[in-house]
């Protein structure tokens, strides 16, 4: 019975002002890597096989801690662009508080958080989930198939995207969902990759 483990990688430096990050490489802040120090005390207990990241520093870097943490590094590590943040196009740099002035409380949030909704020159969800979930189905989908205990650390929408699919939430309610920085979602599957389980750690 396989387990998988999604993390969102610890506060980053614009995390830290309040800035919209996207598909820029930034780095962990130091509450991010105390973040992710944490998250490798909560997965001492736990095996992992294998380990998926995106191609961006905060994701790798938290990885990398975790592993320490742990004194895992001998397992395999995947990075994926698949796997990186949504881009959020002309708002990426930007403060959140300004650009709730300038463009109002509500539509930040649908660009934030709905589904199909893109951010100017940005993604969406649907389009970072149609990046996502078929990276995830053909490759960490298959790691989980044959019983491998697998570590996904990513980001906050990349995960939305693959928890949605995991939890079967629709296009409406996922608006409703938001990942923590250093957050642990564990998932317990049966052989037949049905799910047993699922927790926060």
């Amino acid at each position: 019975m396989p387990d998988l483990f999604i993390i969102r990688h610890g506060q980053s430096t614009y995390n830290l002002e309040n800035k919209f990050t996207g598909c820029l490489d930034v780095p962990l802040s130091s509450q991010g890597i105390e973040e992710a120090r944490t998250a490798g005390k909560k997965l001492i207990d736990y095996p992992i096989d294998i380990a998926f990241t995106s191609t961006l520093k905060r994701a790798i870097d938290t990885l990398q801690i975790i592993l320490d943490v742990k004194e895992d590094n001998h397992i395999p590590i995947v990075k994926n662009k698949a796997l990186n943040e949504r881009n959020y196009g002309e708002l990426q740099g930007l403060n959140k508080a300004d650009t709730i002035i300038k463009y109002g409380e509500d539509q930040v949030a649908i660009w934030r958080r709905s589904y199909k909704e893109r951010p100017p020159g940005g993604e969406s969800l649907k389009d970072t989930e149609a990046r996502v979930m078929p990276y995830f189905n053909e490759t960490i989908y298959e790691k989980l198939k044959q019983g491998l205990n697998v570590l996904i650390v990513a980001h906050g929408n990349s995960l939305r995207a693959i928890v949605k699919n995991l939890d079967v939430i629709n296009d409406k309610d996922i608006i409703n969902l938001n990942i923590a920085t250093g957050c642990i979602y564990q998932y317990r599957f049966s052989d037949n990759l049905k799910t047993i389980y699922k927790k926060t750690i």
